[in-house]
């Protein structure tokens, strides 16, 4: 009795139940490769701190400051303009300079329930250092996302960074 007037109440003040919807969840993980031209401090300095040089997908159309604090706890920080708006991309979890960094945060799918989980390993290679990627995503993921997120990594590691420190190489 107490329940139905209630609700009769609730309907009575225009309070409407929504009816849920099922979310879908999966995951994936993406493992890329390749031997960048610089010693693996060298690699790991250009992976962290100001990443504006190679890392060309933003929010706005062009960044004030855009950078990965390199430290437990720090940030990937994309911001806007002198009063501090920004995104927070994701976080750092694990900073070892020159061998591991690993963040988590949403990264492109912010505002979905997703997270991405990405690690960076380095290790000396006779070329210069070997660059191992694995990115682990998971939660309302669209159809197809893992096929985008391998050619945006290609894209950011084989066509921006690995030039990019071939050019400081000249």
């Amino acid at each position: 009795m107490i329940r139905s007037v209630l609700v009769t109440g609730l309907v009575a003040v225009g309070v409407l139940f929504a009816q849920p919807k099922e979310t879908k969840l999966s995951g994936y993980t993406i493992e890329q490769e390749l031997v960048l031209p610089a010693s693996p401090t060298e690699v790991y300095d250009a992976v962290t701190g100001d990443i504006s040089p190679w890392w060309d997908h933003h929010i706005t159309p062009k960044p004030k400051k855009f950078y990965i604090d390199a430290r437990p706890g720090g940030g990937f920080y994309e911001i806007f303009n002198d009063a501090g708006d920004g995104v927070l991309h994701a976080t750092v979890i694990y900073a070892d300079r020159g061998k591991r960094l690993r963040f988590t945060g949403p990264l492109v799918l912010s505002g979905k329930v997703a997270d991405f989980a990405v690690t960076y390993d380095l290790a000396p290679d006779p070329g210069g250092t070997l660059f191992h990627l694995t990115v682990n995503i998971a939660g309302q993921l669209p159809d197809g996302i893992e096929k985008i997120v391998d050619s945006v990594w290609h894209h950011f590691l084989v066509e921006r960074l690995k030039p990019y420190l071939e050019s400081k190489k000249k």
